[in-house]
């Protein structure tokens, strides 16, 4: 079976992220969930060839639909591990990020204040994101539920933080704001001001 989807090794160690997020939450989350989106897209894939060749039964929608999720797990997920860095790695916001965000809302602490109103508020799993319109130019946050639903086509994604219980119940059970709150102790300003410039 052909391996459309490898999942990257993260960049750090698996108890780097502490204590924000725990050497047993991380290796849970990237060894079992965020594995087996890669896993499922794959043999997907296969099933399809399958089902097209005529030697298996199955409906085409849902198996597209299921292929959709599972895809969208795995490239979020992909982003969301380099939006992440131990403490003393995570760098600033660079200056044409910042000039970007005071434009949009006012301030960073304006900004960091809406996007975990916008993480805590996700119904059920999904994820908060900012993200970049080429059109207008301008730096805007949404809410993706599970992994495929209203996302912006195109738009690219700037940084995320995923609100799934899965990413936090181990450190702090149905807490889910005191994981936001603790998130920006290691956002990975470098990689965020790096998206950014290359969008630019």
């Amino acid at each position: 079976m052909n391996k459309f989807y490898v999942q990257e090794p993260l960049p750090y160690g698996f108890d780097d992220l502490a204590p924000f997020m725990s050497q047993e939450q991380l290796s849970l989350h990237y060894q079992k969930h965020h594995l087996k989106y890669v896993e499922n897209a794959n043999n997907i894939f296969a099933q399809l060839e399958e089902m097209r060749k005529g030697n298996k039964e199955g409906d085409i929608s849902a198996t597209l639909k299921t292929l959709s999720f599972n895809i969208g797990g795995h490239i979020l997920h992909s982003i969301f591990w380099k939006i992440l860095a131990p403490q003393g790695q995570t760098g600033s916001p660079s200056e044409e990020f910042i000039k970007a965000i005071d434009s949009e809302y006012g301030s960073l602490d304006r900004f960091k204040q809406e996007f975990s109103q916008v993480a805590e508020k996700v119904e059920g799993s999904g994820w908060a994101a900012l993200t970049y319109c080429k059109k207008t130019g301008r730096l805007l946050l949404l809410q993706i539920e599970k992994h495929n639903l209203f996302i912006y086509p195109t738009f690219a994604i700037l940084m995320l933080l995923d609100v799934w219980e899965h990413s936090y119940y181990v450190d702090y059970r149905n807490d889910r704001k005191k994981f936001i709150d603790t998130f920006w102790q290691n956002v990975n300003w470098n990689e965020i001001n790096k998206n950014f410039k290359d969008l630019i």
